[in-house]
């Protein structure tokens, strides 16, 4: 399949992409209202959110050039000591400019 890169084709496949998010977003809260969460749901969750971090972020440690490697080495460094995700991810992209700037 091609569609042209002008006229509506890629106005279609945003607005195509968007509507899948939507739907599996929308979809997963309403399978989920059916779901009781107890303790051990509870564990698998949080767990889970940190299992697809690892899953994004061990690629860009293995094969990121030294710049993503600088941000991650920051931005862990910053949350272990301010315990506040927001700083440490401020901190990590200001280390990747600063390291590609010079």
């Amino acid at each position: 399949m091609s569609v042209e890169p002008s006229g509506w084709g890629p106005l279609l496949i945003v607005a195509v992409m968007a509507l899948v998010t939507l739907a599996t977003r929308w979809g997963g809260v309403f399978v989920m209202s059916y779901v009781p969460i107890g303790p051990r749901l509870r564990r698998f969750i949080a767990a889970m959110s940190g299992s697809v971090l690892v899953a994004v972020l061990a690629p860009l440690a293995a094969q990121g050039d030294l710049g993503a490697r600088a941000a991650l080495a920051t931005t862990a460094v910053v949350m272990l000591v301010l315990k506040k995700p927001l700083p440490a991810i401020a901190a990590g992209i200001a280390a990747a400019a600063l390291f590609r700037q010079f």
